[in-house]
């Protein structure tokens, strides 16, 4: 006998809670639910359908005042989809040859199988990655992360290098912006000049190619 691999939750109910719960990562203040339906380009009404659902399901609380947030039930679910979102994508990567800019959409979708076995096997097959190829932790069974990487290129000081570590903005025009120009997940950078008018900088890369960058692009790389 197999074990059961029926989904207990809906596709549109897992994307609202690995949704809250990105949220969660960047900002836990408070998150509203005019910040979810930015996040996931709905309409207002229809987030806040969902969050009643989602209320009485036992999967978030929420008051106005507070704002959404997950019960321990709605964050163990919210975690497997994350872990398994970001699994899939080193295993595209990696193992079939898929490019950074192409995994994530492909991975919207490997998210949402459901086995009781499928993310360790993954996690094993990849040898424990802590990190997808966007530079975002993975969580581990326990929910624990490595570390959220939050300094961004436009904070790095002239005539300081830095290493490339992730990515904020992961879209693919950006994704393959970054591709044209060489830099990816370890591209070393150096930081040549800030200009003040429009905040754009110079930069070096990998002690190779200089260009001109702009405030836009400096705030969407993070590094160390």
């Amino acid at each position: 006998m197999h074990p059961s691999v029926e989904p207990l939750h809906t596709l549109s109910e897992e994307n609202y809670l690995k949704a809250i719960y990105n949220l969660d990562r960047k900002n836990p203040k408070k998150i509203t639910p005019t910040a979810i339906s930015e996040a996931l380009q709905n309409n207002p009404a229809s987030v806040v359908d969902m969050i009643k659902k989602l209320v009485e399901k036992g999967l978030l609380q929420y008051e106005k005042s507070k704002g959404v947030k997950l019960t321990e039930t709605g964050r163990d679910v919210a975690i497997s989809v994350v872990r398994k979102h970001r699994l899939w994508e080193a295993f595209l990567l990696e193992k079939l040859g898929y490019g950074w800019d192409e995994v994530h959409d492909i991975a919207e979708q490997l998210e949402h199988v459901h086995h009781p076995e499928l993310a360790d096997r993954l996690d094993n097959f990849l040898g424990y990655p802590k990190y997808d190829p966007h530079g975002d932790p993975i969580p581990q069974a326990n929910g624990d992360t490595a570390t959220t990487y939050k300094t961004l290129l436009a904070e790095i000081s002239e005539n300081t290098s830095c290493k490339v570590v992730a990515v904020k903005d992961t879209s693919t025009a950006f994704l393959q912006y970054l591709k044209k120009l060489n830099i990816g997940i370890g591209t070393n950078i150096t930081v040549l000049e800030k200009i003040p008018f429009d905040r754009s900088m110079s930069i070096s890369i990998d002690k190779g190619n200089n260009t001109t960058v702009s405030k836009e692009f400096a705030e969407s790389l993070l590094v160390k």
